[in-house]
């Protein structure tokens, strides 16, 4: 399982799967239904793209979101 910290790490998530699966962005926006400008644009970080359609592209790569507490001091 991945801990995702920040935007960039969740963006690198989703293209290393992404090319895992062998698609590349134009395909997996057209399938998903996202725009090829907003998957650039989650994969590379920007903190402004929207949790919805961010949740739309990890469904659509078939990988799941699991929320827990960290352990010990916070940072």
């Amino acid at each position: 399982m991945e801990k995702i910290k920040d935007t960039k790490s969740l963006g690198m998530l989703i293209r290393q799967e992404r090319k895992q699966q062998g698609l590349t962005q134009e395909q997996l926006a057209g399938v998903i239904g996202v725009g090829v400008r907003f998957l650039r644009e989650l994969e590379a970080g920007k903190e402004s793209c929207q949790i919805g359609r961010a949740m739309q592209v990890l469904a659509g790569l078939g990988l799941v979101v699991s929320v827990g507490r960290r352990q010990g001091p916070r940072s």
